[in-house]
């Protein structure tokens, strides 16, 4: 099923005014409803080579589980425990490839990255993150974080040590509890969503969201709604306007229709060949 017609995606990113150099990576593939945003750490460029290797990673092996299996596509689509399978299986093999890399190359020793990735299916998305990359939703003219940051700060601010309002002017921001390619094995925060024909969903580095308020964002994306590339374009200057002390990615995802699995085996096999 090509959900391409029910999705409009998007995307910006930019070195930010401080960096020399751009350590966030994304990619996507509106026809099988995959978004992939990744923040980059490490040594002399290593930050940049884990954030393209998880995007990479993953966006090829998803294409390749997906590719000419009309049964995978199937499980996906009708939603349940496959998704989140799926895009689990993907990020394992991303966190593997970044962890070898880094053991077998000096120059990319300890090198990992963040990671925030939704899989669209069945009027429903799947999101995986690990570390402080986040996803929202606009929805209705409400903006709403989904994602939790894997912080130091986020843990502070769980257990009552600081407020949210404290935890904007922190000297401990960028400091991640969990991060890809760091470890053999990692743990990615898997999650399902229902979402809606209108819902606007943004991806996007903590490059973004350090140097924005929620409340300036959500205006954002309330304002240009209708135009999604230039509302990408407007969130990654309005954070180079108040610093851009950080690399800044944005993804947009407009969800246009309902993209609803076929029920039933024939309704699979005619959308398969679609």
């Amino acid at each position: 099923m090509n959900l391409e017609p029910a999705l409009e995606m998007v995307s910006a990113t930019d070195a930010g005014m401080v960096r020399s150099h751009n350590e966030d990576s994304v990619a996507f593939d509106a026809s099988m409803g995959l978004a992939i945003l990744a923040d980059g750490m490490g040594g002399y460029n290593a930050g940049e080579v884990a954030s393209g290797m998880a995007t990479a990673v993953i966006l090829t092996e998803m294409r390749s589980a997906l590719a000419g299996n009309p049964s995978a596509v199937a499980d996906v689509r009708g939603g349940g425990p496959a998704a989140q399978n799926l895009l689990r299986d993907q990020i394992v093999k991303a966190n593997a490839s970044i962890y070898q890399a880094s053991q077998s190359q000096p120059q990319y020793s300890g090198m990992g990255t963040t990671l925030v990735a939704a899989l669209f299916h069945d009027n429903k998305v799947t999101v995986a993150h690990i570390g402080d990359s986040r996803m929202y939703r606009m929805r209705e003219q409400g903006l709403r974080q989904v994602t939790k940051d894997h912080s130091l700060l986020q843990e502070q601010i769980d257990s009552g040590l600081i407020t949210p309002e404290q935890a904007r002017v922190s000297a401990n921001k960028n400091l991640v509890t969990r991060a890809l390619g760091i470890d053999p094995a990692v743990q990615p925060e898997i999650h399902d969503y229902d979402t809606q024909a209108g819902d606007i969903y943004l991806l996007c580095s903590d490059g973004l969201c350090d140097m924005v308020s929620d409340e300036d964002i959500g205006m954002a994306m309330q304002t240009l709604a209708a135009n999604l590339k230039l509302c990408a374009e407007q969130l990654v200057q309005m954070a180079n306007d108040n610093g851009g002390r950080d690399n800044v990615s944005v993804m947009l995802v407009k969800i246009r229709r309902d993209y609803a699995a076929p029920r039933g085996l024939l309704a699979r096999f005619f959308n398969w060949l679609r």
